[in-house]
């Protein structure tokens, strides 16, 4: 099971996983209504490392992102359930709107992101591949989104 760490015990973290040798992969997002696409994302990104590092999108910085109405899991809540996935180490909330910050603090081997992001256009890519490190877009499962269970909810509250 993983943790559920603040930035500078992830600081500490990193030196350590850096210091063993192993390879830390980092990846973000904001995970409100956990469902099988954000698992088996999560799943492939610890695949290409040892330590997956997950950067979790505060309450605030998902309004500024998604709208008033979001998120709808607090992320006390999202912490906790992102930790306690196998295939996630650490996670560490941040709040600004992007996880640049974060990345550029403990400067992981690998980041990854959805494909439906450009290698180009990932945050804190080039801090990454100016350490060496890779950048890597994977493909998500079509059909799997939080938007689609929220739409999909709401249409069945309308058939009462």
């Amino acid at each position: 099971m993983g943790e559920v760490v603040s930035r500078e015990e992830l600081i500490g973290i990193r030196r350590e996983v850096r210091a063993a040798g192993a390879v830390a992969v980092f990846t973000n997002g904001c995970f409100d209504i956990l469902h099988r696409g954000h698992t088996d994302y999560l799943e492939r990104a610890k695949s290409l490392g040892d330590v997956l590092v997950v950067g979790l999108n505060t309450d605030r910085s998902v309004r500024a992102l998604k709208g008033e109405t979001r998120p709808i899991v607090p992320e006390d809540d999202r912490a906790h359930v992102l930790a306690s996935l196998a295939s996630v180490d650490y996670v560490c909330l941040f709040d600004e709107d992007t996880p640049y910050e974060l990345i550029a603090a403990i400067v992981p081997d690998v980041l990854v992101k959805g494909a439906d992001y450009s290698v180009e256009t990932i945050v804190g890519a080039q801090v990454v591949t100016e350490h060496g490190g890779k950048v890597v877009a994977l493909e998500v499962l079509k059909g799997r989104s939080t938007r689609s269970i929220i739409d999909r909810i709401l249409k069945a509250g309308k058939g009462r």
